[in-house]
């Protein structure tokens, strides 16, 4: 797992320029491979030093236990607490999600592996408000598809040979989900652009492949995807500029408050994600949740956070990041 995450975050780093270059969705602010690489990162580093003793994700485990569950678990709550974007916040979801199931186990299986992909495909899915097909969630649920399938065929086989089918076969379900994306969202299809958060997707699972099968990145795979040639300008810069904000912050909600939150976030602007962190925290039944919202003007919805609980970690960015070199930020 310290292998895979160490991969994706080389690959990432390496990838974020094209990853950005194609970032046209659900905004143009080509951030999509900064704000992946980042979080992965920030899994990362969560497994290759110990948290600090008050640290708001430290949960029992430590970077060389041998519970690949709780390993997981620890690098996706870091990732939760440092997420950025929408591509970001998805990914913590998706590895805080598939920690689940392999809670108490050594090693990784094909079993554990369909079970792992399924819970966090449905977990990212229902994370968003208003999910849409043609995004990193269709690549997760493709991947996650191909492996229930491969295991299915194998009746529950858990050497490593038939885990080394199921992420193959994960693998290329990915690939053909991003080629997909072209024709799903309207915006791609006009740009004639993937999906950047998709082909991000890929290659973490590509880097998931390569960890444990011991054998190189299948960098052959994104030859031919729409746009993402080096020699390809960037597209988002043809794009219109996006107005608003995004709104990220950590509070501690009960069910209810969490509930009428993002009822209410929904209301107010868009792109809104909303997915606990860990467990119940105090006597009350509060649980932490980690909040995303793209909004005209960040004060309406920090307000409103602030109504209903104490947040954490607010973060406000700018979704129109200046393209022009006579522009400045505001």
């Amino acid at each position: 797992m310290k292998r895979w995450l160490g991969k994706a975050e080389t690959a990432l780093g390496n990838h974020s320029d094209r990853l950005n270059a194609i970032n046209i969705f659900p905004v143009a602010d080509g951030d999509t491979g900064t704000n992946l690489y980042l979080t992965v990162r920030a899994a990362a580093q969560a497994l290759s030093s110990p948290p600090d003793a008050g640290s708001a994700y430290q949960s029992g485990a430590t970077p060389g236990q041998q519970d690949v569950g709780a390993v997981l678990a620890l690098a996706g709550q870091a990732a939760m607490e440092q997420a950025r974007g929408n591509s970001g916040t998805l990914f913590s979801v998706f590895l805080c999600a598939a920690a689940e199931p392999l809670a108490g186990h050594t090693r990784l299986s094909s079993p554990l592996l369909a079970a792992a992909l399924n819970r966090a495909q449905i977990r990212a899915w229902s994370a968003l408000s208003d999910p849409v097909p043609g995004t990193m969630l269709s690549v997760m649920e493709a991947a996650a598809r191909a492996a229930a399938g491969v295991d299915a065929d194998q009746n529950g086989d858990d050497s490593n040979h038939v885990l080394g089918l199921a992420l193959d076969a994960a693998v290329e379900a990915a690939l053909d989900a991003v080629v997909r994306t072209e024709d799903q969202l309207a915006a791609l299809h006009e740009a004639h652009v993937v999906d950047a958060g998709g082909v991000g997707m890929l290659l973490i699972l590509d880097c998931l492949r390569s960890a444990v099968l011991g054998e190189e990145l299948q960098s052959e795979m994104l030859d031919g995807l729409h746009g993402y040639n080096v020699q390809d300008p960037h597209i988002h810069t043809d794009m219109p500029d996006d107005d608003g904000v995004e709104v990220m912050c950590t509070i501690s909600l009960s069910p209810l408050d969490a509930a009428t939150l993002r009822q209410r976030l929904d209301e107010m602007g868009d792109s809104v994600i909303m997915s606990q962190v860990g467990g119940a925290t105090d006597a009350d039944g509060k649980y932490r949740w980690r909040v995303h919202v793209h909004v005209p003007s960040p004060e309406p919805a920090v307000a409103l956070i602030g109504s209903l609980g104490e947040p954490t970690e607010i973060s406000v960015s700018q979704l129109a990041l200046p393209r022009d070199p006579g522009r400045h930020e505001r």
